[in-house]
């Protein structure tokens, strides 16, 4: 069974090699069919720390690391924040 890979935005940097990334969809309201935005805060293991609040980055799932880390960045942090050169 291959595992679920995501992409979401970096928004807490505060842990040792963890991050919190915010995965965010839209789905269709099943009985009012009006569009809403779910959005999942997931722990991610970043072996050398390098996302920082901002990243748009991609993750998979895991094996449990810790008692709420099921995940682990698979993709380097892509800087939305950075990059504006002119």
């Amino acid at each position: 069974m291959p595992k679920k890979v995501y992409t979401g935005e970096v928004i807490s940097d505060a842990m040792d090699k963890t991050v919190t990334v915010a995965v965010s969809r839209l789905y269709q309201h099943p009985l009012y069919k009006k569009t809403v935005k779910k959005t999942m805060k997931l722990k991610v293991h970043d072996e050398n720390n390098q996302s920082k609040v901002g990243d748009k980055v991609q993750i998979r799932e895991s094996r449990p690391l810790s008692k709420t880390k099921r995940w682990v960045l698979i993709n380097p942090a892509r800087k939305e924040h950075e990059g504006d050169t002119g």
